[in-house]
């Protein structure tokens, strides 16, 4: 018989979960606010002049219009109303046989408020854009500007979290001033220029083994990275950041990468329990506690193995919608799938030209070999056969020339207006 399942989330969760059922008869509608995936991995590069946004981004019709049964709807959900099996947009109710909700996840500032109202983050597509802007607008300000404490602030990035995305950031970012920037401000003195990477733990990439957390460390010490372990930021203004020893230091631009909160939607699965992160507490296959029907996975969904949370990245989420339609499928034939396990394939971060590390299936991989993996893999994991050519190529024409091609400023501040005086 014929079923209606809704997908919420055109993440990487919620595209396996399509990719798995589509063609076997059921009707498929996805909804998201956004009309395109996008490829969250490479958002910084987004950030720091090294792609465009469009090149990590799809259409959702696009994908769509492959998978037989399948239709894509553009649409805000504010809620769900499980007893009636209905998803509740901003375009009205969704009527719906099995629901599968991936929502994501939003950057946590820990109730920090001062932070959130001063910090960039890199969650959405114009996250990067934005930063982009900041970053280039911050030079061409210290150009002009007199005072050279201020022109050292205007000059000195703060990054705050020590996780792949804050040590893939940093590096790329150091690339850019070094190797770009450097020759695009002749009339300034890149010395004053600083990135600081901030971490709370006593290392960075502390998921990786020790040696390669330490590669990573004297690489972005070679580079010219700041990095302060055993720091935590507890306050920041628009043109300082203060940390936990009482220094402050003086800058523009507080990048935070620090962790991640479900997104808010989850607190509307009514009845759903939910741990600290506002994750919410799933079954061993991935249901709603007393709705078989709902299946939440990626970072919203929270399940323990061996005692420990599965981490909120998106090899999991991969895995949790892969699984989420074939468990689907498998019920409608009468059939039961064993319960969720992830299997962990390993984890990589790229420091900078020739330099990552990486471990997988018991090997540890750093250096040149590590940032080839890196390379392809990102390539591969890739959606859509233009964007890998052009990401390719825009690599490609880094690797060769040390130039970045999108420096480009799209917004300007706005000139505060006088009202015009009555007649």
């Amino acid at each position: 018989m014929k079923k209606r399942v809704v997908i919420v989330g055109m993440g990487f969760g919620g595209i396996r979960a399509a990719r798995a059922l589509a063609g076997h008869g059921h009707e498929l509608l996805l909804v998201d606010r956004n009309n395109y995936h996008l490829f969250q991995p490479l958002l910084y590069q987004v950030a720091t002049a090294a792609l465009e946004q469009e090149s990590i981004a799809h259409s959702a019709r696009a994908l769509v219009r492959h998978w037989p049964g399948a239709r894509f709807q553009l649409s805000e959900v504010t809620g769900f109303d499980l007893d009636k099996r209905l998803v509740l947009t901003e375009r009205g109710a969704l009527a719906y046989d099995y629901l599968v909700v991936g929502a994501g996840s939003i950057t946590n500032f820990f109730g920090m408020q001062s932070v959130e109202r001063n910090a960039f983050d890199l969650k959405q597509l114009s996250d990067g854009e934005a930063l982009r802007n900041q970053i280039l607008r911050s030079f061409e300000e210290a150009v002009a500007e007199l005072d050279p404490v201020r022109r050292k602030g205007l000059m000195t990035f703060v990054i705050v979290g020590g996780g792949p995305t804050g040590v893939e950031f940093a590096g790329a970012l150091i690339e850019l001033i070094h190797f770009v920037l450097a020759k695009d401000y002749p009339e300034l003195s890149f010395k004053d220029a600083r990135v600081v990477l901030v971490e709370a733990a006593n290392a960075i990439l502390g998921a990786m083994p020790a040696k390669l957390s330490g590669y990573a460390l004297d690489k972005l010490s070679d580079m010219e990275v700041e990095v302060r372990l055993n720091a935590r930021v507890v306050d920041a203004g628009p043109e300082s950041v203060i940390l936990s020893d009482g220094t402050v230091i003086p800058c523009h631009t507080l990048v935070w990468s620090a962790g991640v909160k479900a997104t808010p939607l989850a607190a509307a699965l009514n009845g759903a329990s939910s741990n600290a992160g506002g994750r919410v507490r799933v079954a061993p296959d991935l249901t709603l506690p007393g709705h078989p029907e709902v299946y939440v996975i990626g970072d919203m969904a929270h399940l323990e193995h061996d005692g420990q949370a599965l981490p909120m990245v998106a090899p999991v989420a991969m895995q949790m919608g892969e699984y989420a339609g074939r468990a689907i499928l498998a019920r409608e034939k009468g059939e039961e799938l064993p319960p969720f396990r992830y299997r962990d394939k390993g984890s990589m971060a790229t420091i900078g030209r020739n330099a990552a590390v990486a471990t997988a299936f018991g090997m540890n991989l750093r250096g040149y070999l590590a940032w080839l993996v890196w390379l392809l893999l990102h390539l591969y994991y890739l959606i859509g056969f233009r964007n890998r050519i052009v990401v390719m190529l825009n690599w490609a024409w880094y690797y060769w020339f040390h130039e970045r091609q999108v420096r480009l400023i799209t917004w300007t501040k706005e000139r505060r207006r006088t009202p015009p005086a009555p007649p």
